[in-house]
């Protein structure tokens, strides 16, 4: 991709963050009012229906572990979910059966080529029983987007959601009581076509499995190191950066791995001469600069095709938009506050923690919700970043209480969908 065409993305992403888009879909993609994405030309295939599910109850349910004991993402629910698709007959007949290996052979695409995407999300149970989904829409939209770019099916988004609550409504027990724990949700999609070649697979699986899992700080906030990294790459404009596929995190664990040996938790990832923030791990990243009159600004890179589209990212610049424009009040969140998406590089902020603008950064995603940061290695320096007592800054805390809140129905909100 040329300059010049790297730096019009750049100002369409500026144009589409200024005008309130929340979602960004690339152009090439267009979807419909289901989440699904829509194409021209192509043959009218079963979707996915949710009337033909088939339920098979496993034989010998398990008994959920003590919640002190879970590990994120090792401990799963008795049930899975899986839905096939061929080429010639589309989405085949939905199926809730008892966790377990899946049949797959050895030339099948997704293992020679990667063809897989997922979503995670969280089901949450409330003080009086119900339990419910957090803007779980948005994922599968996102999903859609996902299958969409290397050419796998995709699907109805409400039809797969309501397979996906009666997945969650069966195996409801094993959701934990205790506060600040959840049930992780792991919709994933891969090609199966029994045939070694790169292109659209002729086959593929739809399946969903579900994962209790405690709170990211058990015990208290407590802020990450970053390496502002420059040696590898997360995305590039043009790449996939912007979408959910396996393909883009195994090649963050060397860099990880780099990160910790040299005393840091996370990759803040860097890109192009000028070291642009992009994401931190698998988070999109939040800065917030003091300014001269006291207000603050909340920024985050724009959607230029190399940054995920975070569920939790446009939670927050929601929550922030409204607060500011005084159509919804966000307790204890400053009142003068400016929400921006737009680039911002490592000598910005670095700048910042010199001169004392730098307020505060935080990681943002559906694991930890909020993760905020406390320095970055930065050629061969650490950049210092505040955090108040708790880990968390002035802006941080608020938000990080307001999402909590709707999640786990303190709050009211439209963005709980009970199950």
């Amino acid at each position: 991709m040329s300059l010049n065409l790297f730096r019009s993305t750049i100002r369409a992403a500026r144009t589409s963050a200024s005008s309130g888009s929340r979602f960004m879909t690339p152009a090439y993609i267009t979807l419909s009012s289901n989440g699904r994405c829509m194409s021209t030309g192509a043959a009218k295939l079963a979707d996915i229906n949710p009337s033909r599910l088939e339920v098979v109850r496993t034989s010998q349910p398990g008994v959920p572990p003590p919640s002190s004991s879970l590990k994120f993402g090792h401990t799963f629910t008795d049930h899975m979910l899986t839905v096939p698709w061929d080429v010639v007959s589309g989405w085949g007949v939905p199926k809730i059966e008892p966790y377990g290996p899946l049949q797959l052979e050895p030339s099948c695409t997704v293992l020679h080529y990667a063809q897989t995407i997922f979503e995670g999300m969280k089901a949450y149970r409330h003080d009086d029983g119900r339990v419910t989904l957090f803007r779980p829409d948005m994922n599968m939209k996102r999903m859609n987007t996902s299958a969409a770019r290397i050419a796998l099916p995709t699907f109805d988004g409400e039809a797969m959601l309501e397979l996906i609550k009666q997945l969650i409504r069966i195996d409801k027990d094993w959701i934990p009581r205790e506060p600040g724990h959840s049930l992780y949700v792991r919709p994933t999609l891969i090609g199966t076509q029994k045939a070694i070649g790169v292109g659209p697979p002729s086959e593929a699986l739809m399946f969903v499995i579900l994962s209790p899992v405690g709170p990211y700080y058990p015990k208290g906030f407590k802020p990450v190191s970053l390496y502002g990294t420059t040696e590898f790459v997360r995305a590039a404009p043009g790449g996939t950066g912007a979408f959910k596929l396996g393909v883009n995190y195994a090649p963050g664990i060397l860099p990880q791995k780099q990160a910790a040996e040299q005393g840091y938790a996370q990759n803040l990832w860097l890109h192009g001469p000028e070291h642009y923030l992009t994401e931190v791990g698998t988070m999109n990243m939040f800065v917030v600069f003091g300014k001269g009159d006291g207000s603050y600004e909340l920024v985050t890179p724009p959607l230029d095709g190399m940054i995920l589209p975070g569920v939790t990212r446009d939670s927050v610049l929601s929550l922030a938009r409204r607060h500011a424009s005084k159509s919804y009040t966000v307790k204890d969140l400053p009142e003068q506050i400016t929400v921006s998406e737009r680039p911002v590089t490592m000598a910005e902020v670095r700048d910042a923690s010199k001169n004392g603008t730098l307020i505060e950064m935080f990681g943002a995603g559906t694991a930890a919700v909020i993760s905020p940061v406390d320095r970055i290695g930065y050629r061969g320096e650490d950049v210092h970043v505040p955090t108040g007592k708790d880990g968390m800054g002035p802006l941080s805390r608020p938000i990080w209480r307001e999402l909590v809140g709707r999640q786990t129905g303190e709050i009211k909100s439209d963005w709980s969908v009970e199950i």
